[in-house]
């Protein structure tokens, strides 16, 4: 009796550590419906202008900011010189970063003895180190598309998903789910196995301004159930490998490619299996190269072990496409495989 109740109740705590911890506070995936119901919504996001030189007035660099909605009106930002990661940031140069509350429509956020003011529309102005009126610069609410986004699956792909029944129900386990607008759930499994092969997925992060780190957004892509490529939103984070891109728990990606929550995102990968002898011993390690948003983010990267928290030992054989639920609601859409 004793035994059996421990049994129970360990593998109810395997299975609430798989699903992961609910986000804190409110949780859109609606795009419309997160800008209709909280104004910070439309404050957060990329902005990309120019400010003038320190030094000559008629000289101007490119500049760019991150803005993190926090929740209850707070915001973080982040700045970049020669413009965004992935898009003119050199990696050399120091972001600068500070926090600031909305009020009346305007955030002052104070970056290197420079005051920054962001308003409700979409603007950021820029004034002069040490001063409150001489404007020196201004940036304005832009929004980036991935290249590969709609990429179409070429012949002989494997459609795991295009956002019908069809693909949904042929492709995927028992357990998975698909939204009334025909979106997949995270949580599933592919029912086709894979050895080497090139996959595109396109995913959506919700909008949650109160969660913070492994609660925000949180999921990943495993290929073959065993090598996981992390999605979670860290829109201006550091870019680590518990964070989206980073292969996790191995190497954190080369930038931090990922775009605002609710913004439709993609990965393309081109996967190559570990290798073993006919004794069962592993011969080469798995390799991978990565592409998040058009931005290659790991380049033919030896990946020396499963990574934490996949579902398959790794072993000759192929494996599925498994998406991880970690109790966030992530959306995926038109994924395809071609197998090499």
């Amino acid at each position: 009796m004793r035994r059996t109740l421990t049994t129970a109740l360990t593998l109810a705590l395997i299975a609430t550590l798989a699903a992961g911890v609910a986000a804190k506070g409110p949780s859109w995936t609606d795009p419309a419906k997160a800008a209709a119901e909280d104004p910070d919504f439309k404050v957060q996001g990329e902005y990309v202008g120019t400010v003038q030189d320190n030094e000559e007035e008629d000289k101007t660099h490119k500049v760019a900011a991150q803005v993190i909605a926090l929740g209850n009106h707070k915001f973080r930002l982040v700045g970049y010189m020669g413009g965004l990661p992935g898009a003119g940031w050199d990696k050399e140069t120091d972001k600068v970063q500070g926090e600031a509350t909305m009020t009346d429509g305007k955030a002052e956020f104070l970056l290197e003895d420079h005051k920054v003011m962001l308003n409700n529309k979409g603007v950021m102005v820029v004034y002069a180190k040490g001063s409150e009126r001489t404007k020196v610069g201004s940036l304005k609410r832009t929004e980036r598309k991935s290249p590969t986004l709609g990429a179409k699956p070429p012949k002989g792909a494997v459609v795991l998903f295009d956002g019908t029944k069809a693909t949904f129900e042929k492709n995927w386990n028992k357990g998975a789910k698909m939204t009334e607008d025909g979106l997949l759930q995270q949580g599933c499994t592919s029912t086709p196995t894979f050895g080497a092969f090139k996959l595109h997925i396109e995913f959506r992060l919700p909008y949650q301004p109160q969660g913070r780190g492994q609660g925000r957004g949180n999921s990943g892509i495993y290929m073959q159930a065993r090598y996981e490529t992390q999605m979670l939103d860290s829109f201006g984070l550091e870019g680590k490998h518990n964070e989206c891109g980073g292969i996790y728990s191995v190497k954190a990606p080369d930038v931090n490619m990922c775009l605002p929550p609710l913004t439709w995102q993609t990965y393309d990968v081109e996967f190559t299996p570990a290798k073993f002898d006919e004794s069962g011993k592993k011969t080469a390690n798995a390799r991978m190269t990565v592409r998040h948003n058009g931005v290659v983010i790991h380049d033919n990267v030896e990946v020396p072990k499963r990574t934490t928290a996949s579902p398959k030992k790794e072993g000759p054989e192929p494996g599925p496409i498994y998406l991880q639920n970690h109790g966030n609601p992530v959306r995926y859409r038109n994924v395809w495989v071609v197998r090499k």
